[in-house]
């Protein structure tokens, strides 16, 4: 447990906003807000939210932001109320606007950090559900480092479809199953009215599960607060007790610099690995690791998550949801089995000043619950994710191992330069067992956004060739993508990266034991083939993909906005 200093100016930034002669004119304007002399007296805690209609994931963060609220007047702090912008992965799968999901990530950090030291906020608490969220709260709270967290805002309930639970997932899966002839129409549109029944993120361990999860054991998050679904009538509480536990933090003076380490990432990807969890988190935990100074590359995966056994039984390849986590035991439960099976390192800090370990020693399982399992009862004995070098990705390459029973693949390219044209192959049935299909310029800069791929990955599955082909790209993949699927190849095809060179017909190996990925042609042959090549042209205009391109950087790094001097 974090010593809490004998001497904590609570009001170490607001202060400079509201006191002496010279912000009269700012109290004058903070009174029209509904302040008073005795909240001028009182720290300013920031309650930042993505709230927003385009999806359920970020449905109840409004509500949640008031109960946060409530108990931040009641530890003796004054709220002040962010809202900031989302975009849903889900709903923009396949489309143009998938673009704007993972440079979202950018701009919720740039909006928070902004109105946060615009605002000089003493401390603050970031509720985020839906995939770029919260990686970019959390890149927000690493630059502001003031006192504060991030509260998950909570998973969705399961859908129920002819006697199974069903999420989003599975309607995806079922556009393919449907296309090949195996699902009626009528029974597709019964899965999508039922799979979603109401607010929350996604439902299996992908990526706004897995990111959450692993922010709690990264520290920037309250051990057990996630957990709890977003429509249960206990998430209120929850919301509540985070207000008066953040007034805590700032009276600590915790913030998270005192909290981040090498070990605290560490222990975020064995999580992540540990639980199957979303290749997302390659990406967003470089980001992460950027903003707060630590040593982290891509290199640092393969090792955690060779000795890290999955010990939760989570879709996509598993049977349960996160509300079945919660359920049995949560994310608690999860830490403390990994604690204990020397996975992770329990003396790391979290926001309530007590150590990993500390918060996690009285995890209690429901008993006869299957969701969370033992290190001697593990699904697998090794973690879910495997970063890919060869030829075909010398920056290396990302894929999600967790239920994959094959370890290599050979076959043929099948070579496509946007994901439509690839989605338009996959749905004709032009697609044959053995085949590698490649999905080239879909990267951060050439994308530009790095679009994620579920369409066409789950399509594959529902066709019945999740177990006979590969899928190889530069762009990214869904949480809930499953089957023998690499992602993030750097460098990208838009910067000359070696899939650029790739022709139909070229022999493409994946071998995850070997941890390699190469095509059968010499460095001369792919550098000849380079010589023909014309790069893209850049994005036309000056909004926010046109910058985003013209900044971004590899896939291998994060896919961060890098300033040029």
């Amino acid at each position: 447990m974090v010593e809490t200093p004998t001497t904590v100016d609570l009001r170490h930034k607001s202060r400079t906003i509201v006191e002496g002669r010279d912000r009269a004119g700012a109290r004058a304007m903070l009174r029209a807000t509904g302040l008073t002399d005795e909240d001028f007296r009182k720290p300013v805690i920031g309650v930042a939210h993505s709230w927003i209609e385009t999806m359920p994931c970020n449905l109840g963060l409004r509500r949640l932001a008031q109960h946060v609220k409530r108990g931040i007047r009641d530890a003796g702090g004054v709220p002040m109320e962010v809202n900031t912008v989302a975009i849903s992965d889900g709903v923009t799968m396949g489309t143009q606007g998938m673009k704007a999901s993972l440079i979202s990530r950018e701009v919720i950090a740039d909006s928070i950090e902004l109105v946060g030291r615009g605002h000089m906020f003493d401390a603050i608490v970031i509720l985020a559900a839906c995939d770029k969220t919260l990686p970019g709260s959390a890149m927000a709270l690493i630059r502001l480092d003031i006192p504060g967290f991030i509260l998950y805002g909570g998973t969705i309930a399961p859908g129920h479809f002819q006697g199974r639970d069903v999420t989003v997932q599975d309607v995806y899966e079922a556009i393919g199953a449907n296309a090949a002839g195996k699902m009626s129409d009528a029974d597709l549109l019964e899965l999508e009215r039922v799979a979603c029944p109401g607010e929350g993120a996604c439902g299996g361990q992908y990526t706004a599960n897995t990111m959450a999860m692993a922010i709690e054991a990264l520290g920037l998050s309250p051990v057990g607060f996630g957990s709890w679904p977003q429509a249960d009538p206990g998430k209120n509480e929850i919301a509540y007790q985070a207000g008066r536990l953040v007034v805590e933090q700032l009276e600590r003076g915790l913030k998270p610099s005192d909290i981040l380490t090498r070990e605290a990432f560490l222990n975020g990807i064995a999580l992540a690995a540990g639980t199957g969890g979303s290749t997302n988190i390659v990406l967003h935990f470089l980001a992460m690791a950027r903003e707060a100074g630590i040593p982290l590359t891509i290199d640092d995966f393969n090792p955690v998550s060779e000795r890290t056994p999955i010990i939760a039984d989570l879709k996509p390849s598993g049977k349960y949801t996160a509300v079945d986590v919660h359920r049995a035991g949560g994310t608690q439960l999860i830490i403390k089995r990994l604690i204990d099976g020397g996975y992770m390192d329990g003396s790391q800090l979290t926001p309530s000043g007590r150590t990993l370990a500390e918060e996690v020693a009285n995890a209690t399982e429901t008993p006869g619950q299957q969701v969370i399992l033992t290190p001697e009862t593990a699904k697998q004995p090794t973690g879910g994710l495997v970063i890919l070098k060869g030829n075909l990705a010398p920056e290396g390459a990302v894929i999600k191992v967790a239920g994959t029973g094959r370890t290599r693949h050979e076959g043929p390219a099948r070579v496509f330069d946007c994901e439509e044209d690839a989605m338009a192959a996959v749905t004709s049935q032009q697609i044959r067992p053995g085949d590698v299909v490649v999905i080239r310029y879909e990267g951060p800069r050439g994308g530009p956004g790095m679009r994620e791929m579920l369409g066409v990955t789950a399509a594959l599955v529902g066709e019945g060739l999740g177990e006979s082909v590969a899928l190889l790209t530069d762009g990214r993949f869904s949480g809930a993508t499953r089957g023998f699927m690499i992602g993030h190849v750097a460098p990208e095809a838009a910067v000359g990266g070696p899939i650029a060179a790739l022709r139909d017909g070229d022999i493409i190996t994946i071998d995850t034991a070997a941890r390699t990925l190469d095509v059968a042609l010499t460095d001369e042959e792919i550098a000849a083939r380079m010589v023909e090549w014309t790069p893209p042209p850049p994005p036309s205009g000056t909004g926010v993909f046109a910058k985003y391109a013209a900044l971004v950087s590899s896939a291998s790094e994060g896919a961060i906005m890098q300033p040029r001097w």
